[in-house]
This record gives structure tokens, sequence and C-alpha cells, in this order.
């Protein structure tokens, strides 16, 4: 069982991570939450902690060996928690956490049907389902976050201590607003997503950019 894998983070791609550590090169597929800040540290040194499964190919007549990342192991934690809801395997969930995982918790804990909706995979059913299933095991995992950004909020009347915004926090957040406007803009959103990516991964790419600098580099 793999638990853990640190390297160099090489590629971005269809969300997934290739980390080379030492002479191999693992695919290390990451949620959406964490894909377009990965996409900023290319070349960088990269630590995940991993879950190791098997995911059946050919109607379950195979099965090929897979790596999901994170970058806590609180987060794993809460992805594992995520995916004992009934119909969500661990490719939707990857597709659906696509805000902070702390985010999420908050708004399972509070009964946000509206937030998880607004989640890619996820209807009303199912954001119903999710409530009822895990409702009181997700406090733990429920923090004050300083969540920006369109379609990003803390939980009602939290009082929880929040830092400061970090400048690749403001980054993250812009790049969210971008993929939104592409969106608006006729774009499917992992098209718009991957748009986003390939600007964030750019070196020249300013730390304060907007979201309005992002989708003009992201049409040219």
């Amino acid at each position: 069982m793999i638990t853990h894998l640190t390297g160099t983070l090489v590629a971005i791609e269809d969300g997934a991570a290739h980390v080379r550590s030492g002479d191999l090169t693992y695919e290390v597929l990451v949620p959406a939450a964490d894909a377009m800040a990965l996409a900023a540290r290319i070349g960088q040194p990269a630590s995940f902690h991993t879950l190791h499964y098997l995911e059946g190919q050919g109607q379950g007549s195979s099965f090929w060996p897979r790596l999901i990342g994170f970058q806590s192991t609180a987060d794993r934690a809460f992805f594992e928690l995520f995916t004992t809801v009934k119909g969500i395997g661990n490719r939707k969930a990857l597709r659906a956490l696509q805000l902070p995982f702390g985010q999420v918790a908050e708004a399972i804990a509070a009964r946000d049907h509206a937030l998880l909706q607004s989640l890619p995979e996820i209807g009303k059913r199912t954001a119903e389902t999710i409530c009822v299933e895990l409702k009181g095991k997700v406090d733990p995992f429920v923090r004050g976050i300083g969540a920006v950004g369109a379609g990003s909020r803390a939980g009602a009347g939290s009082t929880a201590p929040r830092g400061p915004i970090t400048a690749e926090a403001k980054l993250m957040a812009a790049a969210r607003d971008a993929v939104e406007v592409l969106v608006q803009l006729g774009h499917a959103k992992p098209a718009a997503r991957d748009l986003v990516e390939r600007v964030i991964a750019r070196e020249d790419l300013p730390a304060d950019a907007t979201a309005e600098a992002i989708v003009e580099r992201a049409l040219r």
C-alpha cells in the first residue's frame, strides 16, 4: 500500500499530477480543488498523502492500480468519508470536490444544499443524501475558512479565527473566477479549467493577476 509520495511535479494533465521520484514517474489523481494550485508548481518538489486503490476496467474484467494524492492526511480522511455516501465513487468525488474540503464539510454540517449542488456531479437528491448520511460525521473537518472567490462562503455565524489571505490563495481565487467567466462565455467547464490551469502554470504570470488578466491570457 502506497500512503505517501514525494518527488518533482513534472506535469498536471486531465486531473492528474505526474510526479517524478527517482527513476519512476507516477500518475497521481488529484481533487479538482487542488489542480489549479498544483499547476502553478510545475518543476517544484511536491509531496502527497496518497490513497492507493484498484479501479475496474472493462466492466470489471480487469483492475488497474490508481493513486489519489492529497495535501494533508485530513484531506485524505475527508475524501474517504465523502466516498462512503451511496453513489459517490472515487472518480465522481475527485470531480465534485472543487472547493476546499473544510468548506464542503461546513456546507454538509449546515445542510447547505445550494452550495453542495453547485459542485460538479452533485444534484439535488445527491446533496440531500450527503447531508443525511454524513450528519454528525464531518464535525472534525469543519474549520474556519478564509475562502475567497466566486461561489465560496464561510458557514453562517462562524467565529473561528481566520489567517491572512496569502498571495497564492488570492491567485487561486482569481483562477476560480476566471473559470466561471470562461463558462459564461460558452466554454465547457472542463475545457475552461484546462485553459486556466495552463495560464497559471506559466512562469510569467504575475502573482497578483486578476481574473480578467487570466481570462485574457487564456483566450489568446
